[in-house]
């Protein structure tokens, strides 16, 4: 058997924090390598511990979620960890941002166990996790936030198929969603989303829908 995944949860809610420790533990193939309750502690103990994927919250005390997610994930950082966000999107203005420092998805704390567990599983892979609805709701709300990039549709290096790939991802539909509405397999749909990560050197699906919209591809 290969060992667990190794997760650090850093939430500065302690009755939170044990909750998410408990639910992983309960797994036999995931286990708590640490815990703690602010962004400071999080990237000293990342750095320590090295696990394979951190949950974090965004909004903890001496350094918040955001700022953590970029030391430990963000551009130019050696030897990044995959950082899942946790939050309550209905309060937290911040997701968006975290997702540009470096964080490789996210999901709302009221989301069930399972959840919670498929998307460490998720992150863990080197994939990331959006959830379609969430994804709609975020995107557009800080579409305008988002600074076009030089240039239009016309200077993206794609194939019109990948083009409207891409702009179905950034619309937040799932790859099993995307081989619906395009009636192509969804083993064709993973191949499209490779190619067009490939392309434009795109980390993930997170930064995939950051280009859609920097470039216009949509609104």
């Amino acid at each position: 058997m290969s060992a667990p995944l190794r997760v650090l949860v850093c939430d500065d809610h302690a009755l939170i924090r044990a909750g998410l420790s408990t639910i992983i533990d309960a797994q036999p193939d995931l286990a708590v390598a640490g815990e703690c309750g602010d962004g400071r502690t999080a990237v000293e103990l990342a750095g320590r511990l090295r696990p394979d994927v951190v949950v974090m919250d965004v909004r903890m005390p001496v350094l918040d979620g955001i700022e953590a997610t970029r030391l430990l994930a963000g551009a130019g950082v050696e030897h990044p960890v995959k950082v899942l966000v946790v939050t309550t999107f209905n309060l937290d203005e911040y997701v968006y941002e975290a997702l540009r420092a470096g964080a490789s998805g996210f999901l709302l704390k009221d989301a069930p166990p399972d959840r919670l567990l498929h998307g460490i599983r998720t992150v863990a892979t080197g994939a990331a996790l959006l959830d379609p609805e969430v994804t709609r709701r975020l995107v557009g709300r800080f579409a305008a936030r988002i600074r076009p990039a030089e240039g239009g549709p016309q200077a993206v290096p794609l194939t019109p198929r990948e083009l409207e790939v891409l702009r179905l991802i950034a619309d937040g539909l799932s790859n099993s969603e995307i081989a619906a509405r395009l009636v192509i397999s969804h083993e064709t749909v993973k191949t499209f989303v490779s190619r067009i990560l490939t392309k434009l050197d795109l980390r993930d699906r997170v930064q995939a829908v950051v280009y859609a919209y920097r470039h216009r591809l949509v609104s």
